[in-house]
């Protein structure tokens, strides 16, 4: 893995935000400033006009980068935050990139983010899917489950965390001052941290995908 990993994740987020653009703007209207799509888009575009910088790169100096490029493109409170997910994951050892070192990667990124936004689960915001998925991740590469199995119980954490923000209080941002009038309505960073963790992990799904059929191609050649 290195920086075109990364961009390759950039690249699925971008998609998949786009392709959701205007659900996301609409769930946003309904509880927040309306702004976190643009704010996240425009991000994601600024990481691609960067993508010759950040894919000569190995893989935790080019999270390092992204960082250092979404806190200074993206306004708001979206900016700091992503950055420190980002940030947290670059600042983590892995001597050996595996799943091991990923979910322990991953962990760091998400409580430097918490950290950054004080908030937790229950709270209606991102963490309410990032932090979950983070525990799945751990969990799951200390155990003999396959690649598939891995990906699909990430997703299916992502979701649930996702739907679960329909029912819960916000107290965080400007959805916080709504009371018990937010509730009814999903969380706008929890539903873009969903879509994003979903298209990554069909991403690496079909990596292995492609590598299996290479290999059965390789081995019917040779028989």
């Amino acid at each position: 893995m290195n920086g075109k990993s990364v961009m390759e994740c950039v690249d699925a987020a971008h998609a998949v935000i786009e392709q959701h653009r205007d659900e996301i703007a609409q769930l946003d209207q309904a509880i927040g400033d309306g702004d976190h799509v643009f704010n996240l888009l425009r991000g994601l575009e600024a990481l691609i006009e960067l993508r010759p910088q950040i894919e000569g790169l190995e893989f935790q100096p080019a999270l390092s980068l992204s960082a250092s490029k979404l806190l200074s493109t993206i306004g708001g409170s979206s900016g700091p935050l992503l950055a420190s997910l980002l940030m947290g994951m670059a600042k983590t050892p892995a001597p050996e990139l595996n799943s091991s070192s990923l979910a322990a990667m991953f962990k760091s990124g998400v409580a430097m983010m918490a950290a950054r936004g004080k908030a937790g689960v229950g709270e209606k915001t991102m963490l309410d899917v990032l932090i979950p998925v983070s525990e799945t991740f751990e969990e799951l590469t200390s155990t003999h489950v396959s690649s598939d199995q891995l990906l699909s119980a990430i997703k299916t954490r992502a979701e649930d965390g996702m739907l679960a923000t329909r029912e819960m209080i916000a107290t965080k941002g400007r959805a916080s001052f709504l009371g018990e009038r937010a509730v009814g309505h999903i969380d706008p960073g929890a539903r873009s941290s969903q879509l994003i963790i979903t298209a990554i992990c069909d991403l690496v799904a079909g990596r292995h995908e492609s590598r299996a059929s290479d290999a059965l191609e390789y081995a019917g050649r040779g028989a």
